[in-house]
């Protein structure tokens, strides 16, 4: 098997491409419902922050959650007994809400994760005390009988406490382990933590009475490779030349960890909420298969270069991209969605098109006329080296006036921008034609001209066009590591 990273909806992907019990590992580390907004943070480029949506945490009863609902009402074997009738009580008792429509939303993606799981595998959920109770109860809906939970795992770190706060700060995570049968894989040796001081102070030994009347005698306490780990981790929170800027990114040792103890070597390992690729990248260090998936191609992307980054130019032979349209039609198709799925478009189109090199424009409201932005090396008049601004504006109607160019470069005035470009769904001779009447920008620091609105559209992109402007790299590098194991964990 080859290693695959998919983009798009994990549901789609799996219930499509991954065959029954063919994972010998699953983590997950899914939205929690924490009702907020996530970020990606950048580099920094200047005075503004740069940065762009990540993904959306926030859970409402909507319609899409509606026809979920009537479908499991018409044929409750959709799941498991046990876990439609949690669903359905737990409707019955907080109603149709958004904790309701989170566990709708999760259910059915823990069953096709359940289905692909191999008799032996392992599940790894990771929440927060936010939904933690609800999902325990419903993944013993489908893991319970078989299989069942394993461990209750508690990962500790230590944060600062907001001011005013008014509360205990919390400091932990919670990850529920599930095994899908009565036999799993568990490498106990590849996660025995170090003795503590004290334990060592004590030479090996214990006194211990056998028996009344027998006197004590040596008793070997420790073993060579270390202590039996416990249920809790002492990880410290992520920070340093691992963190890129992803929100909720976690600590490669923390992942490692699960991998060491419920895989092999060789073993496939999925990530149906893979983020920034941490479960990947480890994964891949550790010589098991793995597949990622994630439904925002900013997270795509950074996938990508974090693995170009830790492992080099060749790890891209070494696995499969699906999901990501590959012609017109499909770009077609993910234009057409709606809500916050629109705003794909424009994410994949420009990251696309600028070699991941813009971000996102994902301000509350209107968002002024730009879709994205980056920035390209340049001076200013007296040789100084700066960073001008380049936006972007997506359009995927199939007509459009000359009044968008003209809009355009009123925008560019606005933001103090230097070049503006439009990428389009659809080819627009009109608007290429108008887009020349606004002449060049000389770049002071190649001494090399650009045309000051450029109009691209979707088929250029796929037939391989790219803004070919030196651009500032605003994604953060990945830190490259050696293949061998690396537990970097604090311990008590």
């Amino acid at each position: 098997m080859k290693k695959q990273l998919y983009y798009g909806d994990n549901l789609e992907i799996i219930r499509k491409y991954i065959a029954d019990e063919s994972v010998d590992l699953c983590y997950i580390d899914p939205p929690f419902n924490s009702s907020r907004n996530y970020n990606q943070i950048y580099k920094n480029v200047g005075k503004e922050t740069a940065q762009s949506q990540a993904f959306v945490d926030t859970w409402r009863w909507d319609d899409a959650a509606a026809k979920i609902y009537q479908e499991l009402m018409d044929m409750p074997t959709l799941l498991p007994q046990k876990a439609y009738l949690f669903l359905r009580s737990m409707i019955e008792i907080f109603g149709k809400c958004d904790i309701t429509a989170y566990l709708l939303y999760m259910a059915f993606r823990i069953k096709e994760i359940h289905r692909v799981l191999k008799p032996t595998g392992s599940f790894y959920l990771h929440c927060d005390p936010t939904a933690s109770h609800y999902l325990k109860l419903l993944l013993d809906g489908f893991f319970y009988g078989k299989g069942d939970l394993r461990n209750e795992i508690i990962w500790c770190y230590t944060r600062m406490a907001a001011k005013g706060q008014r509360q205990l700060s919390r400091a932990h995570d919670i990850i529920f382990w599930y095994s899908k049968g009565e036999e799993w894989i568990f490498n106990v040796d590849d996660i025995r933590q170090p003795y503590s001081k004290a334990s060592k102070a004590r030479e090996g030994y214990k006194l211990t009475k056998l028996g009344s009347g027998i006197p004590k005698v040596p008793q070997t306490v420790l073993n060579e490779k270390g202590k039996f780990p416990e249920d809790w981790y002492l990880i410290p929170y992520l920070r340093g030349k691992e963190y890129l800027g992803y929100p909720t990114q976690k600590p490669e040792a923390l992942l490692e960890r699960i991998i060491l103890a419920s895989s092999n070597e060789g073993d496939v390992i999925l990530d149906a909420f893979c983020g920034c690729g941490t479960t990947v990248a480890v994964a891949e260090r550790l010589k098991r298969k793995w597949i990622g998936i994630d439904i925002s191609y900013n997270a795509v992307s950074i996938i990508k270069k974090r693995l170009v980054d830790t492992f080099g130019e060749k790890i891209t032979s070494e696995f499969i991209e699906l999901g990501e349209p590959k012609d017109f039609d499909s770009a077609r198709q993910l234009a057409l969605k709606a809500g916050d799925n629109r705003k794909e478009f424009e994410r994949w189109s420009i990251a696309k098109y600028s070699n991941n090199q813009a971000f996102g424009n994902d301000k509350k409201g209107s968002d002024g006329g730009v879709d994205g932005i980056a920035y390209m090396f340049d001076s200013d008049e007296n040789g100084k080296q700066i960073n001008s601004k380049i936006i972007f504006s997506v359009k995927s109607n199939k007509t459009l006036s000359p009044t968008v160019i003209r809009d355009l470069n009123g925008t560019l005035d606005k933001e103090n921008a230097k070049i503006g470009i439009l990428i389009t769904l659809y080819p627009m001779e009109n608007l290429v034609k108008e887009s020349k009447k606004y002449g060049l920008y000389t770049n002071k620091l190649f001494n090399k001209t650009y045309e000051k609105i450029q109009v691209i559209s979707i088929d250029e992109i796929m037939n391989g066009a790219r803004l070919e402007i030196p651009m500032l790299d605003i994604l953060k590098k990945a830190e490259r590591k050696s293949k061998d194991k690396q537990l970097a964990v604090d311990y008590l």
